[in-house]
């Protein structure tokens, strides 16, 4: 009998530190159903305000603290606009550490461009670029790290052309495969007509900008010096309409816009005061008003900084 109580009375113990143990836990498990929950709140939120406005829309979001994600649309191809900017930089970046380029050398400002169709000539207007002041620089020459941060931080088309002409497109298309963006495809610079009416437009997906921008943000290309120096340049953009737009001014954004008719973009990293960060991709098409477009998309942009802030 004491041999058979002494069984029971251990059973007994060792039910009780089984229910202590799942006790401790409980609000461990609990704050972890809450995270998720109040994430998918959130994703169902952007998702019915995205029902509910004209347009064609997609988000990328993650958190790179915990690798929470929202993907509304994420493979849906985007005509690029000057979101295919930034692979352009990460490319002359890439060939700067490689030794193939310095960004100390200059190039001779000329406007004069050659279309991807037939190889006729073309020229770039100061009234449908952001940077008037390289129109007044012709025949001049420009450092290489100067058209970089003005491609990047005032969207220079006559920068971006310049530096497309420079390097090889087409590896700008193969570094974003090895990257592990599959839909980045740069075909050409800014104001080819010719292949603009036959469909030959860079194009994008909100996936594939997460893609490039994580690795930008995690120090992932190349190294994270390099990374960073980009990361620095992106800090600077002056276009501010959509993701910092109603975000407090004391929160950096790392960011790179795109904007032609009836599409509005904004693609980058967003810098908490905690020292948390977030990737975050909005893209548009079809869009009736660009301008209530691009509002539209500062607002999604500000639900998701109350939400993880």
């Amino acid at each position: 009998m004491i041999l058979k109580n002494n069984y029971i009375v251990k059973i007994n113990i060792d039910y009780s530190l089984k229910i202590i143990k799942y006790i401790y836990l409980i609000p461990f498990i609990l704050f972890s159903c809450e995270w998720f929950n109040d994430f998918d709140i959130l994703e169902n939120k952007i998702s019915n305000l995205i029902k509910s406005h004209k347009g064609t829309f997609a988000v990328a979001l993650k958190s790179l603290d915990d690798g929470n994600t929202i993907l509304i649309n994420e493979n849906e191809i985007f005509h690029a606009a000057s979101t295919m900017k930034t692979p352009v930089m990460i490319e002359l970046f890439k060939k700067k550490h490689n030794g193939e380029v310095s960004f100390e050398d200059s190039l001779q400002i000329k406007n004069e461009f050659k279309s991807i169709v037939d190889g006729s000539k073309f020229a770039l207007s100061s009234f449908d670029d952001s940077d008037e002041i390289i129109y007044k620089k012709l025949g001049k020459y420009i450092s290489i790290r100067e058209l970089v941060s003005a491609m990047i931080t005032k969207s220079s088309n006559f920068s971006t052309n310049l530096l497309i002409d420079y390097i090889n497109v087409k590896n700008v298309n193969k570094t974003m495969r090895d990257m592990g963006a599959e839909n980045i495809n740069v075909l050409r610079g800014v104001g080819d007509l010719k292949a603009f009416d036959k469909g030959l437009n860079n194009t994008t997906s909100a996936k594939d900008l997460l893609v490039i921008y994580e690795k930008l943000a995690m120090g992932l290309f190349i190294n994270p010096s390099i990374s960073n120096e980009m990361v620095e340049i992106l800090k600077n953009q002056v276009y501010k309409d959509i993701i910092p737009k109603y975000l407090p001014d004391n929160i950096e954004v790392a960011h790179k816009t795109g904007w032609i008719s009836g599409v509005r973009h904004d693609s980058g990293i967003v810098f908490l005061e905690n020292g948390k960060k977030y990737v975050l991709i909005l893209l548009s098409k079809n869009l009736d008003d660009d301008i209530e477009g691009a509002e539209f998309l500062a607002k999604i942009s500000l639900e998701i900084f109350n939400h993880l802030s």
